[in-house]
């Protein structure tokens, strides 16, 4: 599975997710464009990733021009994009839906799903042009199920599902295969902010709840969640696209 000499374009890379996809995509010799919020963060990304070939961009995915610049900037450094991990994402403010806010609405829709979309416009004119190339974005077991409490991210996930679908039939042409990955609690600084969100103060049970619900008693790691990212963006998943896969220790088993 090796991406020797592969570009890798990677948003949310100062995230757990992030960081652990960048060693991994790095390991496997390729040259990587690292996108977050803050460049600062980003260095103490590269600091731990081995590679020779590292861009820094700061940028966020819930504006437009952003997007546009930071992909125009791999494009213009390397010469083509060959993998997008179509990563960045927030969990937003929980609340039933009758306590909601249209400003927590926006907050997480614009990050979550125009991001995500914003990464698929311009990712894709570049992947469609060179004929080839693999995407992978993140969604969530939020995108396949309810939960109370969390009805926004839930919503913005689901519509990440549908982008890709999406996404997946109009790259077909062009050699362009789409898919999803969809974790159930990741072991990182997002599910500390989740288990606070639901249970404040009480976060040590909070977590222990959460990893009861997994047939599996745990949450992954984002070591777990970056392997399957690299592989459905690997020549290993030719045939591919299209599609999400569950990563959640059997949790889906227990649903329809």
């Amino acid at each position: 599975m090796s991406f020797s000499g592969k570009v890798v374009l990677i948003t949310g890379a100062a995230g757990g997710i992030g960081i652990a996809a960048a060693k991994k995509f790095a390991n496997e010799g390729a040259k990587l464009a690292l996108v977050d919020l803050k460049k600062v963060n980003l260095t103490k990304v590269a600091a731990e990733v081995t590679s020779d070939h590292i861009l820094l961009l700061e940028g966020n995915v819930a504006v437009e021009e952003d997007v546009k610049s930071f992909v125009e900037a791999t494009k213009e450094h390397y010469g083509r994009i060959d993998v997008f991990i179509n990563n960045a994402g927030i969990n937003g403010k929980f609340a039933n839906l009758v306590d909601q806010t249209a400003e927590n609405f926006d907050a997480v829709i614009n990050v979550n799903l125009k991001g995500v979309f914003y990464g698929l416009k311009y990712v894709l004119k570049v992947m469609n042009e060179q004929k080839s190339g693999a995407i992978v974005n993140t969604a969530s077991n939020g995108g396949l199920l309810g939960a109370p409490g969390m009805g926004l991210y839930v919503a913005s996930k689901h519509g990440v599902i549908g982008l890709t679908k999406t996404a997946a039939l109009e790259g077909a042409p062009y050699n362009v295969r789409v898919n999803a990955v969809a974790p159930s609690g990741v072991d990182t600084q997002m599910m500390r902010s989740i288990e606070t969100n639901a249970m404040p103060g009480n976060e040590d049970n909070a977590k222990e709840q959460f990893e009861a619900s997994v047939p599996m008693k745990r949450y992954a790691t984002a070591e777990e969640i970056a392997n399957l990212m690299a592989f459905l963006a690997s020549e290993d998943a030719s045939f591919i696209s299209g599609s999400y896969y569950r990563i959640d220790g059997g949790q889906g088993a227990t649903s329809a």
